[in-house]
């Protein structure tokens, strides 16, 4: 027998949106590997979710920074125990003196941007320490992203989704209330839309091809010759670019439009070029594990 759960079972359906007994042999067939297990449903074509999600799990607060002078964004996550503690006024000033460090000294990494000093003139490791103990949570910086050049940030849900997108335009194009408008709607399309990859071209080719292989075992189970097989794989594959690329994605705001047409239609007006560089989204401890509280175990706790 397979070494899996009932656990697995349900975060298979809760991932797939098949039924418990598909899921079930899904993880029979594929000895307890979940990625497999999806795979198989998709090419039963059974699965209705295309993409792998972390599961929400944790606490804290993704927020965004943006220097205008010095054309520099950044987006940054610090997670804690609990939404009580992300909300309270002392994290949210650490965030985002954190984030404004990102911005002025460009940390390699979050050990690097740990040994930093803030404006408040105690180091990044430093003033978490003290809101540690503060506080009485373990909090933790987890990542951040940092980007040089004309930008644009969205924060979702006070702080549950966070989004940075680079142009490249030109500054005169970039100062224009139209050129900002437009960014904020193309920010806010990458987080409502939750896209994996800006364009076509960003699709890593062995994605491609796995995405080929579950169409075609898709299309072949209903029978269809592998000549003609291969022009509907090819019809899906659009799909797929649609709901997977930003570009090709329909816009949220008018959905006969795409976003490439969108931003072009918004280059036009201005008379320049815009084009999506790039794009950063973070999902407040998306892939973390969060802490099972018991209310039960701790009331006893406490009596005892």
């Amino acid at each position: 027998m397979a070494a899996f759960t009932a656990k697995d079972v349900q975060a298979l359906r809760e991932r797939t949106g098949c039924g418990m007994m598909d899921c079930k042999k899904a993880l029979v067939e594929a000895e307890g590997d979940m990625d497999k297990a999806v795979d198989i449903l998709r090419e039963k074509g059974l699965a209705k979710v295309a993409k792998k999600a972390g599961r929400i799990a944790a606490e804290g607060a993704v927020l965004t920074y943006v220097d205008e002078a010095a054309k520099v964004g950044v987006v940054i996550e610090v997670n804690a125990e609990t939404d009580f503690v992300a909300k309270n006024d002392s994290f949210q000033e650490f965030v985002k003196l954190a984030a404004e460090t990102v911005a002025k000294q460009n940390p390699a990494d979050v050990e690097a941007l740990l040994s930093c000093t803030m404006s408040n003139g105690q180091t990044v490791q430093d003033s978490l320490n003290e809101k540690i103990q503060t506080i009485g949570e373990n909090i933790k910086v987890r990542r951040f992203a940092r980007y040089e050049g004309v930008v644009s940030t969205y924060v979702h849900g006070g702080g549950r989704i966070g989004v940075m997108v680079k142009f490249d335009t030109t500054d005169a194009i970039a100062a224009t209330d139209a050129f900002k408008a437009m960014a904020k709607d193309v920010a806010m399309q990458v987080a409502a839309a939750n896209p994996s990859y800006l364009d076509e071209a960003s699709v890593p080719a062995e994605v491609l091809e796995k995405e080929k292989h579950i169409l075609t075992e898709q299309v072949m189970a209903e029978g269809k010759p592998a000549q003609i097989a291969e022009k509907i794989v090819m019809g899906k594959l659009g799909k797929y670019y649609k709901e997977n690329c930003l570009v090709d994605q329909p816009f949220i705001k008018d959905g006969d439009l795409s976003v490439a047409k969108f931003v072009a239609n918004t280059a036009k007006e201005l008379g320049g070029d815009i084009k999506v560089v790039s794009f950063v989204r973070f999902e407040k401890g998306e892939g973390l594990q969060k802490r099972e509280d018991n209310f039960a175990d701790e009331v006893a706790g406490m009596i005892k």
